[in-house]
């Protein structure tokens, strides 16, 4: 008698869009599947003005840290929830400031980090994604 494997069930996906968080393209904010979700990059773009957040990076990277906890919220988790994040630089000698700001938003149990040295557009210096756990 022939064995049938039966595959589990593939989670769908749902697209999750934040008002409260500036987009810069045509790409979703966020996408969530199963229990988890995936950011598209923050950056340090100040939500109100839609200008970049300041000529100095730790400006910029605060704001786009700021950015990633409102996304994160909307979509239903927060910072505590995050275990992964891929941080993108302009300058390697920004490590020491990304350091502090990044005890400061994940106080606790920190997410595995990378941190590429990048070209980014616009003038910005900083922008983060993430992959957290939904709540």
């Amino acid at each position: 008698m022939p064995v049938h494997e039966v595959s589990p069930p593939v989670p769908a996906k749902k697209v999750i869009e934040s008002s409260r968080v500036p987009r810069l393209g045509p790409y979703s904010q966020a996408v969530q599947v199963g229990d988890l979700i995936y950011t598209a990059g923050q950056a340090g773009i100040d939500p109100a003005s839609g200008k970049v957040a300041g000529d100095a990076f730790a400006a910029q990277a605060r704001q786009a840290f700021t950015n990633l906890r409102t996304l994160l919220e909307d979509a239903g988790s927060g910072m505590d929830q995050v275990i992964k994040v891929t941080c993108f630089i302009t300058e390697a000698e920004a490590f020491g400031t990304l350091n502090e700001l990044f005890v400061e938003f994940f106080p606790t149990a920190p997410p595995v980090r990378s941190t590429p040295v990048v070209a980014l557009p616009r003038g910005l210096k900083f922008s983060i994604d993430a992959i957290a756990v939904a709540k």
